[in-house]
């Protein structure tokens, strides 16, 4: 039977490591995440958790270990923050392009400067094109089942690439909130035992990794693990069908709120779309179409199945907790906005991008509800005026 907890977002996150058991976690404490590596070390002190757990010096480092780990034949994990993240980067695209299986948790938090501990995606989304598999969640119970999944999404030989798991720094990393725990013997039974292509500890089968690639090949690497990436949305959601006959939780590659006959539509990832899912709900009564987008899967971008849930709304709204400094747009508003060109659709709706919630300034009702009420002003000109704003921004 299903345990019924009361958790943070870190403690549900150090619960699904606990019953991933992986055989090598390396981590590095960087605020807001350091409670779950601190919960995973007192796990393995106390002997409930049969892991080799590396103190590394840095985060840097902990990626390194990660990478040697699962090279070698180990299923590895590690977690991070905000600048920790930005100083593994160098490692990140390594990690990918040697077919890794590592698994990591982020925890969502603001670049700095100016010195900002809270949430805002600028870590994660900066991370976007290091090749990873990126997957989102709303809330305590999304990443920890996220986390679950991602273990055999990323062991799968077919993909065979690392994950990183998103959430919201102390939006949902500190808040408590109710959620639902799988038996250790069914997680042990999901996964399954990791299993290696090409360990480099097979010393009968022994194998070069990491090697030169000159001109006349890196074009055919690169290329390969392209569409490794971009075919992984079959396994993502081949590994999310067997989780909800696990759990009775169903995911998808996003969820779609009240949209299937929406005129007006928001785009959002991770924490905020609670919020505004309680908007939508009080719009419809209120007779106005309305309707939510969340993105789960960011990495591979699954465009198509995007523009088919959007392509007969007539206004969309794509809020983001982060910029993209000198850009058109901010990331996911570039993507769907590509993506809507390569589309053979000759619908389209009218689309806005909103910077919102930076350095983990609230976002309430009326934010969301002002949103709407644009998107409806919108569709009356029947034009844009401005399709890039700060959502919060003081004039």
């Amino acid at each position: 039977m299903a345990r019924l907890a009361a958790l943070t977002g870190n403690n549900a996150a150090a619960e699904a490591i606990r019953q991933i058991k992986p055989d090598v976690f390396a981590a590095y404490p960087i605020t807001p995440q350091t409670e779950m590596a601190e919960e995973v070390a007192q796990f393995v002190a106390d002997g409930i958790l049969d892991t080799e757990y590396i103190p590394v010096e840095s985060e840097h480092s902990s990626m390194s270990a990660c990478i040697g780990a699962s090279l070698a034949g180990a299923r590895a994990m590690t977690a991070t923050a905000s600048c920790g993240l930005a100083y593994m980067w160098e490692l990140l695209p390594i990690a990918a392009s040697l077919r890794s299986s590592v698994v990591m948790a982020v925890v969502n938090r603001a670049f700095n400067a100016p010195l900002n501990i809270h949430c805002s995606h600028d870590d994660s989304m900066g991370a976007r094109d290091s090749g990873w598999i990126q997957l989102y969640s709303e809330n305590a119970q999304e990443m920890y089942d996220n986390l679950i999944q991602a273990v055999k999404i990323a062991e799968d030989e077919t993909v065979r690439l690392p994950v990183m798991v998103c959430m919201d720094g102390f939006i949902i990393s500190h808040a408590v909130e109710r959620l639902l725990l799988l038996e250790d013997k069914k997680v042990k039974n999901f996964l399954g035992e990791f299993k290696p292509a090409y360990p480099l500890l097979e010393v009968n089968n022994p194998v070069t990794l990491g090697a030169c690639a000159l001109p006349d090949y890196y074009t055919e690497h690169k290329k390969q693990h392209s569409e490794a990436l971009r075919h992984s949305i079959d396994k993502i959601m081949g590994v999310a069908n067997e989780y909800a006959k696990l759990s009775g939780r169903s995911y998808s590659l996003f969820e779609s709120y009240q949209l299937a006959d929406a005129e007006y539509g928001i785009v959002i990832l991770n924490s905020a779309a609670g919020v505004t899912k309680a908007v939508v709900d009080k719009l419809r009564k209120e007779g106005v179409k309305a309707g939510l987008l969340k993105i789960r899967v960011y990495r591979p971008f699954p465009a198509a199945q995007i523009v088919q849930a959007l392509k007969n709304l007539k206004v969309v709204a794509v809020l983001e907790r982060t910029d993209s400094f000198g850009g058109v747009g901010s990331p996911v508003f570039t993507d769907i906005s590509a993506a809507f060109m390569e589309a053979s659709t000759k619908e389209k709706p009218l689309m806005v991008n909103y910077v919102y919630g930076l350095g983990g300034r609230d976002v309430g009702l009326e934010d969301i509800g002002k949103v709407y009420a644009n998107l409806q002003a919108i569709n009356q000109r029947g034009k844009i005026e401005k399709s890039f704003a700060y959502l919060q921004a003081r004039e």
